[in-house]
């Protein structure tokens, strides 16, 4: 009997599975070629199909949106590569969705036919399809680590709102060295992390910190400026 091999699926704070692949825009080494700048590595089901299209034409719609934030994106599906140059010719020269047309994908799509990378990557499950993956997200930091992980079915196409405000998110997360509540936007209140000595704590509840806002030991806030945090994130 043939032994069932059981696939580790990478994690949030594991560093990114390296691979080495061919794409539309050229040979990668991953994750060391994206060394410094933030990554959107995602999968796609299949190419020439519409749900992806929208997905593909908002992505390159974005692509400048998320390189001032020094993020770069990278497609992957299980597609060839000759497939995914006139798929995303077919894009250009034909397909207009939400007001965009003549969308040229400038980001690299990697070709995935033995399905090597989404397979360790966790993009392949089997529940949903054993051919296809799904649409998955991962964000990596710029030393290479996994910081967030998003899975949607094949049917289901991305918030695009959402993944900017994720990275933008965790970048503000490691600036400023605060977490973001829910549904947090740029000019928001962040959360402050608990504070680790009894004094500390002591002169949070008493309005003694600046701008530091309590309203027990373990939820305490503090305003800071839209400007700022844009500022501090674009200008890398």
């Amino acid at each position: 009997m043939e032994e069932n091999k059981q696939v580790t699926m990478p994690r949030i704070g594991d560093p990114a599975p390296e691979f080495k692949a061919v794409t539309t825009q050229g040979e990668i080494n991953f994750p060391a070629d994206y060394k410094g700048s933030w990554v959107i590595l995602f999968s796609h089901p299949a190419d020439f199909t519409p749900v992806c299209t929208s997905e593909f034409m908002t992505f390159a719609s974005m692509e400048e949106q998320f390189a001032k934030a020094n993020t770069k994106l990278v497609g992957l599906s299980v597609d060839g590569l000759y497939s995914h140059i006139a798929w995303l010719r077919t894009i250009k020269e034909k397909i207009e969705y939400k007001g965009m047309k003549d969308v040229e994908v400038k980001f690299p799509l990697i070709e995935d036919i033995t399905m090597e990378v989404a397979k360790k990557y966790g993009m392949i499950q089997p529940g949903e399809s054993s051919t296809k993956a799904v649409r998955a997200v991962f964000v990596i930091d710029p030393k290479g680590i996994i910081r967030t992980i998003i899975y949607y079915p094949l049917s289901l196409g991305r918030n695009f709102d959402e993944l900017y405000r994720v990275v933008i998110a965790l970048q503000t997360a490691d600036d400023f060295g605060i977490a973001t509540p829910a549904d947090w936007r740029p000019g928001d209140d962040v959360i402050v992390p608990p504070a680790g000595s009894c004094g500390t704590a002591k002169d949070r509840m008493e309005g003694k910190e600046k701008d530091v806002k309590c309203y027990d030991w373990f939820f305490c806030t503090k305003p800071i400026a839209k400007e700022k945090v844009l500022s501090t994130i674009l200008k890398k």
